[in-house]
């Protein structure tokens, strides 16, 4: 599994959820961003604005995916988790580089460009089960966007489940972890 820090996290802070998911037959990777920021804007900010460290963030993940591969592990095998910066960023990978993965989540987050950007994307999600949870009232995520991705991720042949939780805030809750859990073992 691919753990991806939000903005002001670290590598070391999104692999404390590893112990929450509580499944050590799982092999956790967690990349640092430098800065502890993905990219420098919100995720809903012209694409250009958050360029070029944008880019740099998903050659990060490829360059991680590469390695897996490299290393004989199939993508149908690997799971992607972000949460906030980390979700939007892991969200956006996944979109970009549409294929079987074993799974992925968006924990507060979504695709990224500003309000009206077409995604346009290629390829085939092909039944990848995808979990989408976030507040109502997230304060940087909009609950609106949070409903493109979900449209988005399955019309690229994603399974999408996608919970929103009222009164929340910008966190995990306990459901979430569960469902994440529950993925796992599919």
């Amino acid at each position: 599994m691919i753990l991806v820090h939000g903005r002001g996290g670290t590598a070391e802070d999104i692999l404390r959820l590893a112990g929450q998911l509580g499944r050590d037959d799982f092999c956790y990777l967690a990349p640092q961003a430098a800065g502890r920021s993905w990219y420098p804007f919100r995720f809903l900010a012209p694409l250009e604005e958050n360029e070029p460290y944008l880019s740099s963030a998903l050659r990060v993940l490829d360059d991680l995916f590469e390695r897996l591969t490299a290393a004989g592990i199939p993508t149908e095998r690997v799971f992607l988790l972000g949460f906030s910066q980390g979700a939007c960023l892991t969200l956006e990978w996944v979109a970009r580089n549409a294929r079987r993965y074993g799974g992925a989540a968006g924990l507060s987050g979504g695709l990224i460009g500003p309000p009206g950007r077409d995604f346009a994307y290629e390829g085939s999600l092909a039944g990848t089960e995808v979990f989408l949870g976030c507040s109502d009232i997230d304060p940087h995520i909009a609950l609106g966007r949070v409903e493109e991705t979900a449209s988005v991720l399955a019309e690229l042949g994603a399974s999408v489940t996608k919970r929103i939780y009222p009164g929340m805030g910008h966190t995990i809750n306990a459901d979430e972890i569960d469902h994440v859990r529950a993925m796992m073992s599919g």
